[in-house]
């Protein structure tokens, strides 16, 4: 039991280190709680900073899920295991989704763990990771909007855990991409709320797809 916790509350902590704090510290002091949406992830990155400013962002957040999933999990363990170690992987996983979602040390003002999540999907389930990340181009490529590109990459992942996991839905792998598919839409939900209004940001560079189809 104490394995699971100390394992669990360190995943969490690694999900608390947020690339954005570190990446505007060594930028100057730039807090992007107070710039654009106020959200600490890739995206307000890329929208208030700029392309190199997100990538640093990405690389760290990304980094953190696969560490958590990957590393922790591996670790001597102090007693008897309460769960396997792809159990707990499963719960490292989540952990360090919601410690990104909800530091801590950020006042609880975190991200909307995309980037987190393709880390532990790329370490947990590297099958699904490929279709996820194709249908989020596609969809930004086509509409320009990041939100509508994650909630797609998010349903993908759970169509290929019910099409192609052994127990479908009814797996430790399905249970962890119900829940964590519930936190991005969770996450993202007054994105959702203004894509059905129509007045949602778009990245109208990245239409690239769009602009080809018009012409």
């Amino acid at each position: 039991m104490i394995d699971l916790i100390w394992q669990t509350a360190l995943a969490y902590l690694i999900g608390t280190i947020m690339g954005g704090q570190i990446v505007g510290r060594l930028r100057g002091g730039i807090d992007l709680r107070t710039q654009g949406s106020g959200n600490l992830g890739a995206t307000n990155a890329l929208r208030t900073q700029g392309a190199r400013f997100a990538l640093a962002v990405l690389a760290i957040d990304v980094a953190k899920g696969i560490v958590a999933c990957l590393i922790i999990p591996a670790l001597p363990t102090l007693g008897e295991p309460l769960l396997d170690r792809s159990q707990q992987a499963y719960l490292c996983g989540v952990a360090v989704a919601v410690g990104h979602c909800y530091p801590v040390t950020a006042g609880f003002r975190g991200g909307k763990g995309v980037a987190t999540l393709a880390g532990v999907f790329g370490a947990l389930m590297p099958a699904a990771l490929p279709w996820m990340l194709g249908g989020f181009v596609l969809v930004v490529l086509l509409t320009g909007y990041v939100s509508l590109a994650t909630l797609m990459a998010a349903l993908i992942a759970l169509l290929h855990v019910t099409c192609f996991g052994d127990a479908g839905l009814f797996s430790d792998a399905g249970t962890f991409t119900l829940a964590m598919s519930a936190l991005v839409a969770w996450k993202h939900r007054d994105n959702l709320q203004r894509l059905l209004s129509g007045t949602e940001h778009r990245f109208e560079k990245a239409m690239v797809l769009r602009r080809w189809r018009s012409r």
